[in-house]
């Protein structure tokens, strides 16, 4: 009861707040922690595969095992003064673990860029949320990729997050954040990080299977709720979720793409370099601006469906 409360205050203060730019926030301190200990263990590791390796498994280990122990120390702390300061401190905890109202925020400049403003203000708002080189995208590509983004995110941003908190409280949320934000950092296929970020991105993966599939899963319900194509959102779910080099990645962006009837993936610029990728879903009709509020209301539903889910296997189990 006391555990869906809190995923119940936190999902619904992240819909209402989001994260304040002004207050501090975990994850960034997360990144700090992970930036740091790189700097600090490479030294004492061989400059050899078998050596970055083990390097990243120690920095690995370090920073979710700190960033539990710090999380478990302050609900602990707080749960001694008083009951409503342990459950506040658990909600904005676990509220800081969602990022459905940043996905919604951040595509949302890129819509309004795309209807208001120009293309070199669109192409920097969406070069804040993806990867790719944004340099040359014109209207239609800078709308995929902001699409592709909130679609992909909704999972490890969204989904996952709501999980691993209804499975172990906040602990749980953090503990998750901190492997994704792990790989997030250091799981690139980069000289630098092959090696040093191999047990990263693998540990991502593992926590990420579940998750993702769920997360497809779910986007296909939302998108009949959302009045969408769910037929579509269903087989292009079944057939090009696993088109994408990671095999968590393309679950959610498959639905998507099924559901708003449009073709997402394909190649893009990477640092200059071009990257190979599948395409995912049919090529039906031309992408608009309008389906960056169509993707962030598929993952808002999603969102919701997992919640009650989340929140019922709670209540009654």
């Amino acid at each position: 009861m006391v555990r869906a409360g809190i995923l119940f205050a936190a999902f619904l203060l992240d819909a209402l707040v989001g994260d304040p730019y002004s207050l501090p926030h975990p994850i960034r301190w997360m990144g700090t922690l992970i930036a740091k200990l790189e700097r600090l263990l490479r030294p004492c590791f061989p400059k050899t595969p078998k050596g970055e390796r083990l390097g990243g498994v120690v920095e690995w280990v370090l920073v979710v095992g700190i960033s539990v122990i710090c999380t478990i120390f302050l609900l602990t702390i707080c749960k001694r003064i008083h009951f409503v300061l342990w459950f506040a401190f658990s909600v904005v905890i676990s509220c800081y673990m969602l990022a459905a109202r940043s996905l919604c925020t951040e595509s949302g400049k890129v819509y309004h860029a795309l209807r208001n403003g120009t293309i070199e203000e669109a192409r920097y708002a969406v070069s804040m949320i993806v990867g790719r080189d944004t340099a040359s995208l014109d209207e239609a590509g800078v709308a995929r990729a902001a699409v592709e983004t909130v679609a992909e995110n909704t999972s490890d941003g969204v989904i996952a997050p709501l999980i691993f908190l209804a499975l172990f409280g906040p602990v749980g949320g953090v503990a998750y954040k901190a492997v994704n934000t792990m790989d997030s950092m250091l799981g690139y296929h980069n000289e630098k990080y092959e090696n040093w970020g191999w047990f990263a991105a693998k540990m991502d993966d593992v926590v990420n299977w579940i998750p993702a599939r769920f997360s497809g899963m779910m986007m296909c319900a939302a998108a009949l709720l959302a009045g969408l194509n769910a037929k579509d959102a269903w087989r292009i779910f079944r057939r090009d979720r696993l088109n994408h080099k990671s095999p968590n990645s393309a679950h959610t962006e498959a639905a998507c793409a099924g559901a708003l009837e449009l073709q997402l993936g394909g190649s893009n610029f990477y640092f200059g370099q071009l990257v190979i990728k599948p395409t995912i879903g049919d090529d039906l009709r031309p992408i608009e601006t309008v389906d960056i509020l169509r993707a962030n209301q598929l993952m808002y539903i999603t969102a919701v469906l997992t919640l009650l889910f989340c929140c019922g296997i709670l209540l009654f189990f």
